[in-house]
């Protein structure tokens, strides 16, 4: 049986877009014009021209006023930068020490230019490390991706034990404060109390001492994601 040709590869602005309109459909709905346009930090006249390049090359389809999806092969061609990007994430912050706080813009600078055998390499160096230093999945060598469906530490209700899977990872400012609070993928938290009308959510959290108490904003607190966690 005759091997599969690789993939022919694309330009950085190609990636750039299928990866957006990639996180903007887990929501579940088209990705706007408009949603793209703001994902991306360019204008949506930019967008719709580019809209019709990738519907011409198979790689989304589009509806007027409806909003664009992946094709099969446009999200193939995501998962692959996703790859690319989150690898060098792993790399960057476990070989080279870079802070979580910097690396999701180092990466973002690299994922265009390093090729499919080095990130393997680099995969494999690593161990093939299932999550990125801020918890995303990591696409496997097949294309296949698990985005589990988890809640926000602001929906979580008081009592409620819960571990922290993944955070937001484009804004460094609120990655370094997380860090100050002590909340990384893998942290163990209980709610403790829940202010009104949009209060802070006071939460201990798992520490080498035992525990800590924390007051974390709503605003913060919709940007961690975690799943229950039974009583230890």
């Amino acid at each position: 049986m005759t091997a599969s040709p690789p993939p022919l590869p694309l330009s950085g602005p190609v990636e750039d877009y299928l990866k957006a309109i990639y996180e903007l459909e887990l929501v579940g709905a088209p990705a706007s014009t408009n949603d793209i346009a703001d994902r991306l930090a360019i204008s949506p006249a930019s967008v719709s021209g580019m809209v019709r390049r990738l519907a011409d090359q198979g790689l989304i389809t589009h509806e007027p006023y409806r909003g664009v999806r992946l094709t099969d092969d446009g999200r193939r061609a995501a998962l692959r930068t996703l790859r690319r990007h989150r690898i060098l994430e792993c790399y960057l912050t476990e070989v080279l020490g870079y802070p979580w706080d910097r690396v999701h813009a180092e990466a973002e600078r690299l994922e265009h230019a390093a090729s499919e055998e080095l990130v393997e390499l680099m995969a494999s160096a690593l161990g093939d490390p299932a999550q990125d230093p801020h918890g995303a999945p990591i696409p496997t060598r097949d294309g296949r991706v698990e985005e589990p469906t988890l809640a926000t530490l602001a929906e979580t209700a008081v009592g409620e034990q819960v571990r922290v899977r993944r955070v937001h990872d484009k804004e460094p400012a609120r990655l370094r404060y997380l860090a100050e609070l002590g909340i990384r993928p893998g942290s163990l938290m209980r709610i403790l109390d829940k202010a009104p009308f949009e209060g802070p959510i006071t939460v201990w959290v798992e520490d080498s001492g035992g525990g800590t108490t924390r007051a974390v904003g709503v605003g913060l607190a919709a940007q961690v994601f975690v799943e229950r966690a039974a009583a230890e």
